[in-house]
């Protein structure tokens, strides 16, 4: 199904220039001749289903995605952010024997029990010559509802949770998004979010494609390189985490004049604080389009529109997205009442992967989706936030569970007992915040115990800010009162 958009790409306008990057420009029609070259590739080197796949956002990540489908296979795309510890977590959960990669990342794979197969190391110029005189490999026969890509998550024990993702979702979704923010081929789309990032697998990387547009890809976040692109270019649509919107709002030489040509600037992955949005609307004169999406909905449910922003909200549900207000009893709640999100429609993922009651624990008999984000909707069908019946964080656009940093600091030998959550962050979202309790007698520094974290954990995942307390509140039965940890926050 998404080939098929390739393809017909191809045959309208071969010329048209699919996808660029700081090293090479594709057109559709090199682009099919680049993704066939993937396509042999996985064939030859995997005797799997799935494929790792270890890039940043490029011409090179789109390429081999489109060619992984094309052999029949599903792309897995794997957080590069990760130590290899978690790393050989996830690759042990798929299954996989075959990793994409570039040589940046030679040091973390080569500790683990996979092939790992290097861009650089191949013969793609002479691989991509021979393939123009090839007949072209047959499109494989797949049901709308075959898994095309597991996107990897941290569950809340901080174990990796596959989820699985089809043709049908990922498509589906792309044409929701196209419709609601009703873009055109002639758009041209900024890509800098990863595609292990669900955000950035399907809103800048297939949707172009689907779109018959124009992708340019930034490898690597940097605010100055953003601000050139666009200011350079004929770029008209951003969509990118709130962190990196702040990180543009503070550039010292940005000019309102730079950012003419943008019609549509798309804020999700994580909150957009307020002051980010007066930051960026002051320095631009564009206003932010806060967006919500999970990854196990592909990920768009909703967000706002140039003619229909409501700040504050995440905007109203695109297509065939339909919602539910529930209480704790399952019970649906009319307008205005504060209750959990359910969603249901094409973009509900297929499930998670090896894990069927993980899955009947969110998915109902009827299709519907439990988002575990408390919300209220308005008259006007405008979604507004309110908390999340889940602890997770997201930090810098990914999420972060407190258990896990938990049980880490619950390791060293001088923590009695750990409670993190999260502060709202300018620049982040959010960052992560430890109490900790010491036991009886023993010594540590909130220094040594945040290099204890770092040495075990990404580097979005380890304290910001940490606090050692005599006592940590508890409740009646035991638990550790994060409420009031939050209110030591002031919030």
């Amino acid at each position: 199904m998404l080939l098929r958009c390739l393809l017909d790409a191809a045959e309208r306008i071969p010329g048209k220039a699919a996808a660029r990057d700081g090293v090479r420009e594709v057109t559709y029609a090199q682009l099919v001749t680049l993704s066939r070259v993937m396509a042999r590739l996985v064939t030859r080197e995997s005797r799997c289903e799935g494929v790792g796949i270890m890039l940043p956002a490029s011409v090179a990540a789109l390429g081999t995605i489109l060619g992984t489908l094309w052999a029949g296979r599903i792309a897995i795309p794997l957080n590069f952010l990760l130590p290899a510890r978690e790393l050989a977590a996830v690759l042990a959960d798929a299954g996989i024997d075959l990793v994409i990669a570039t040589r940046h990342f030679k040091d973390q794979l080569a500790t683990l029990p996979v092939k790992a197969v290097y861009l650089e190391d191949l013969p793609l110029k002479r691989a991509y010559l021979v393939e123009r005189l090839r007949s072209a490999p047959p499109i494989p026969d797949v049901s709308p509802h075959d898994t095309a890509a597991i996107i990897y998550t941290s569950g809340s024990t901080g174990q990796p949770k596959g989820v699985c993702l089809t043709h049908n979702n990922l498509l589906t979704n792309c044409q929701g998004a196209i419709e609601h923010f009703q873009m055109t081929p002639e758009h041209h789309i900024l890509g800098i979010i990863p595609p292990f990032h669900v955000f950035g697998l399907t809103c800048t990387t297939l949707l172009p494609v689907v779109l018959h547009a124009t992708v340019t890809f930034l490898p690597r976040f940097s605010p100055q390189a953003i601000h050139k692109s666009i200011r350079d270019s004929d770029i008209s649509i951003i969509m990118a985490v709130a962190s990196m919107y702040g990180a543009i709002a503070r550039l010292k030489q940005v000019e309102p004049a730079d950012f003419k040509r943008l019609v549509l600037t798309v804020s999700g992955g994580e909150p957009l604080p307020r002051r980010t949005y007066d930051d960026f609307l002051a320095k631009t004169g564009i206003s932010l389009l806060e967006g919500y999406g999970l990854t196990e909905t592909s990920p768009v449910v909703s967000s706002n529109q140039p003619w229909a922003n409501k700040i504050g909200t995440v905007g109203r549900p695109i297509r065939d997205c339909e919602l539910l207000v529930r209480d704790e009893a399952g019970r649906s709640l009319p307008v205005g009442q504060e209750g959990e999100l359910w969603v249901r429609g094409p973009m509900i993922m297929k499930g998670y992967f090896n894990r069927p009651e993980e899955t009947a624990a969110v998915i109902d008999k009827d299709g519907w989706f439990r988002t575990g984000d408390i919300v209220r909707l308005d008259e006007e069908g405008f979604i507004k936030i309110t908390g999340r019946a889940k602890e997770m964080m997201i930090v810098g656009g990914e999420n972060v569970f407190p258990r896990e940093v938990e049980s880490v600091l619950e390791q060293h030998p001088a923590v009695f007992e750990v409670g993190v959550i999260g502060r709202l962050d300018h620049s982040r979202g959010e960052v992560v915040v430890a109490f900790v309790a010491l036991k009886d007698g023993a010594q540590a520094t909130a220094d040594e115990l945040r290099e204890f974290s770092r040495q075990r954990l990404a580097g979005y995942k380890t304290p910001r800010e940490l606090y050692i307390l005599e006592s940590l509140p508890h409740g009646p039965t035991g638990k550790i009162l994060k409420r009031e940890l939050k209110a030591r926050l002031g919030g």
